[in-house]
């Protein structure tokens, strides 16, 4: 008969693996569970399909994907013959009933239990049951050294189906929750709140365990933590940060009750979506082989910022900055951008394109002759930069970081082929008054991990000037814009909160101002489907979140 444990060592692995890299990520959880066994750990629980990196998306549909996944879970399992932790990892498993998101519990040299997931999310960046097959039924908790321990997988707390309960009824003890829940801004309150209210109705106290990384456009912050039986924060993990914290819970005639853990300070929302870009950023470089990166430098608050989050993740000598002048740069534009590259220490190029514009209105002559020039001309300035800053990357192997704001992708301003290139968009999903917002804070704060220098890295010129793509003579946004915090109301109503016209107007808003900006962000659908990926900060995104037909004549009336 095995002895009951009155005390539990559980190591939380809070790592980054990487999708598909599943010898990769075996060697990550080696390591994490080598850490967690020099801790005194009993037991190491692991993030959700960790073997495979989350979310894997149709990787799941080759056989040989599954196969080296299900050999890396059975020779971890194998580890386990040597006396040290037991173990909990997510991985994807085939069999009869289907293709499951899958945990495998381990001890003792062999699996003693695997658990599937029987709630699949199928909304906004989720689309699980694409790939994956429910659960057959719910499975009751796993005896691991005398404790009964329940194990729900990620949506499996999140629904009504009654999971958490239903384990509690079977005998579960404590509840361990392997996760890949992704960033948004806030979320970790509401994270906070959905274990509370499971903790509430099954009397259990429950682990919350999620994953790190960025993945494509998904940041995964971390921040695991617990809940106890009396509804009360049992430990909290830091965010955005590798760690493996073993926890220690002791029995008691009230349950199991966590004894000591890491209590680490949750940052305010300017540094959480900062470091979420720069996490972003940083993981899509490093994770897809780039060895730098280069960007367009003009002066502007949303590329400089940009430049700003390229040397924190990345450092200043992995950052080509580029200023690319014609006739309507102003000497401001030239200073700003030259300062801000120095502030930041990454290298600074000049590359005026009067001679290739130039060569495009020459070549384009008899063609246009007899009509009007304007915003056709305009572009032709952003597109010779991007084209610029697309030989470049050809040449040296750079990526291009595109800089364009959720407030221009909203409405369409931004050129395709032009501005608009890149490989990734660390600031894709902030409206412009948040680009202004995070500038202010980076200039007064130095995120933990970030690359670059302390001090004001932004210039204040760059701040509080107003904003213009400079494509024609003492041009601004907001000549044919409402001004930002107008317009980003507006949007955050319509792409956010799906609010119809007449409530926006009852928010004080122009109703002609409204009907304008809804025309535009509809129209603007085949510009954000070719657009590069970019961190999710938002609720909704463009891309995951929120998917609208490119053809599309409905517009509000009421």
């Amino acid at each position: 008969m095995t002895k009951k444990l009155d005390i539990l060592r559980i190591a939380i692995a809070q790592l980054n693996p990487t999708v598909g890299d599943v010898a990769g990520n075996l060697a990550k959880a080696r390591e994490a569970r080598a850490d967690a066994a020099r801790q005194g750990a009993d037991l190491v629980l692991y993030t959700e399909l960790f073997l495979a990196g989350y979310p894997p998306e149709d990787l799941v549909l080759k056989p040989a994907f599954l196969r080296a996944c299900e050999r890396a879970a059975e020779d971890f399992a194998a580890d386990t013959a040597d006396g040290g932790p037991g173990v909990i990892i997510g991985t994807p498993l085939k069999r009869k009933s289907g293709t499951h998101n899958s945990i495998v519990f381990a001890d003792g040299g062999k699996i003693i239990a695997e658990r599937y997931k029987i709630d699949l999310p199928n909304y906004g960046e989720f689309d699980e049951k694409r790939v994956f097959q429910a659960g057959p039924e719910i499975q009751g908790p796993v005896n691991f050294r005398g404790v009964r321990i329940g194990i729900p997988i990620c949506e499996d707390i999140w629904g009504e189906v009654g999971i958490c309960e239903t384990l509690a009824e079977s005998g579960a003890e404590i509840l361990l929750v392997p996760n890949g829940s992704p960033y948004y801004r806030a979320k970790i309150d509401v994270r906070h709140q959905v274990v509370i209210k499971q903790v509430i109705e099954c009397g259990l106290p429950m682990i919350y365990a999620n994953q790190l990384g960025g993945q494509d456009e998904l940041i995964f912050d971390g921040a695991s933590f617990a809940i106890g039986a009396d509804k009360t924060l049992a430990f909290q993990m830091s965010q955005f940060e590798d760690a493996v914290d073993v926890t220690i819970w002791k029995r008691t005639d009230n349950g199991w009750v966590c004894s000591q853990g890491p209590m680490s300070k949750i940052p305010d929302k300017e540094e959480a979506d900062y470091r979420a870009c720069m996490l972003g950023l940083r993981d899509y470089v490093n994770k897809n082989g780039f060895k730098n990166v280069v960007l367009g430098l003009s002066g502007g608050i949303d590329s400089a910022i940009c430049a700003a989050l390229a040397v924190d993740a990345l450092g200043e000598e992995r950052l080509r900055a580029v200023m690319m002048p014609y006739r309507y740069t102003s000497k401001d534009s030239l200073k700003d951008a030259e300062d801000c590259a120095r502030a930041l220490g990454c290298r600074y190029d000049i590359v005026p394109i009067f001679e290739p514009v130039e060569g495009f209105l020459h070549t384009l002559t008899q063609m246009f002759e007899g009509t009007k020039e304007g915003i056709t001309e305009e572009n032709l300035q952003s597109r010779a930069r991007g084209t610029i800053l697309m030989a470049i990357s050809n040449k040296f192997g750079s990526m291009v970081v595109t800089t364009g704001n959720k407030s221009e992708m909203s409405v369409g301003y931004a050129t395709l082929y032009g501005d608009m290139n890149g490989g990734f968009n660390p600031i894709k999903d902030l409206y412009k008054m948040q680009v202004y917002a995070l500038s202010r804070w980076r200039n007064s704060h130095v995120p933990p991990g970030a690359l670059g220098p302390s001090g004001e890295v932004i210039p204040k010129n760059i701040i509080d000037k107003a904003p213009s793509a400079e494509l024609r003579l003492n041009q601004t946004d907001q000549d044919s814009l409402p001004p930002y915090p107008v317009l980003d109301d507006i949007l955050e109503c319509l792409v956010e909160n799906e609010m119809g016209v007449d409530d926006i107007v009852a928010r004080g808003h122009d109703r002609a101002t409204v009907t304008r900006i809804e025309h535009l962000l509809y129209i603007a659908e085949y510009k954000r489907r070719q657009a590069a990926p970019g961190v999710k900060i938002t609720r909704k995104n463009f891309g995951r979140d929120r998917r609208y037909p490119i053809t599309n004549r409905f517009r509000d009336r009421g």
